[in-house]
């Protein structure tokens, strides 16, 4: 039988049983296999993918909801793979046009890449912001951030998830309940008794992930990378907003070096909800 046409391979919902497939997809088109943070993706979200009759996917993409589960409020867009032998043939587009159909009026937004910008601005995202991707083993100097920090408890859920939603502008318990699995370290910082930021250093590869990254200010922010830091023997990585220009400098000068620079981009709305200015990292670029 003759094989059918790209554009007639059907889309459809991806499940953990389409793990090692997602993961053998990264690998080709040369990055990291990464399947903790696939299995994430696709049980805390949604994944999409297209079969390729020869056995594996042609390409897939993850989709990560926020807010009410009937109405969601904003929407994140990531892990937009097609496999290096169907590159340039529309894959990318179409798995993009079918998950903004899905989606509706729901906000979107994604990090995208030098490469894949120009396909998100045909397709009406707009650029908002962008973030810094840093890697390296973190090396403690100068004055230590005066501010307390501790192991998360079960007890600490509660305040967390409050602070997560006034901070992202979303509520996602469903993400953030699911950090204690899936993250080796889940770190508060306090002060006079209360939460003024938390943090998760989740492995990925050789490296730890710092994020999500929410803290009252930067030495907040400093202190909880610190304590992250002390507890590990990986490299430590993570995405910054630009904007939080003395994060970025205080943690260049401890050993993370820049690796890239992702845009930020928004679809069906002018700016991201919450307090950027509380917002210092991501979970992962994935889930916005």
């Amino acid at each position: 039988m003759p094989t059918p046409s790209l554009a007639a391979l059907p889309i459809r919902r991806l499940t953990l049983r389409d793990l090692a497939a997602c993961a053998d997809l990264s690998e080709n088109r040369g990055w990291p296999r990464e399947e903790h943070k696939w299995g994430f993706l696709l049980t805390a979200g949604k994944g999409y993918g297209i079969d390729d009759p020869d056995g594996g996917l042609v390409g897939a993409c993850a989709v990560t909801e926020y807010g009410p589960h009937e109405r969601p409020e904003l929407a994140a867009i990531g892990m937009v793979l097609v496999a290096d032998r169907h590159a340039r043939q529309g894959i990318g587009r179409r798995l993009m046009r079918h998950v903004i159909s899905l989606m509706g009026t729901t906000p979107l937004t994604l990090h995208a890449t030098p490469y894949g910008r120009p396909l998100y601005e045909e397709l009406g995202f707009k650029v908002t912001g962008r973030a810094e991707m840093l890697r390296g083993r973190f090396t403690p100097g100068g004055p230590e951030p005066e501010v307390a920090t501790r192991p998360a408890t079960a007890e600490d859920l509660q305040a967390i998830l409050r602070l997560d939603e006034e901070v992202f502008g979303a509520d996602r318990t469903h993400i953030i309940t699911r950090l204690p699995a899936f993250a080796d370290q889940l770190r508060v910082a306090e002060a006079r008794g209360r939460i003024i930021g938390y943090t998760a250093a989740w492995p990925n590869m050789d490296t730890h992930v710092v994020g999500p990254l929410i803290a009252r200010d930067t030495e907040t922010a400093q202190a909880l990378i610190a304590s992250l830091a002390a507890h590990t023997d990986r490299p430590l990585r993570t995405d910054i907003d630009v904007r939080h220009e003395d994060l970025l400098a205080w943690a260049k000068e401890r050993g993370l070096a820049s690796v890239a620079f992702n845009a930020v981009m928004t679809h069906g709305i002018g700016e991201l909800p919450g307090d950027w200015s509380r917002r210092f990292a991501p979970l992962t670029v994935a889930a916005g």
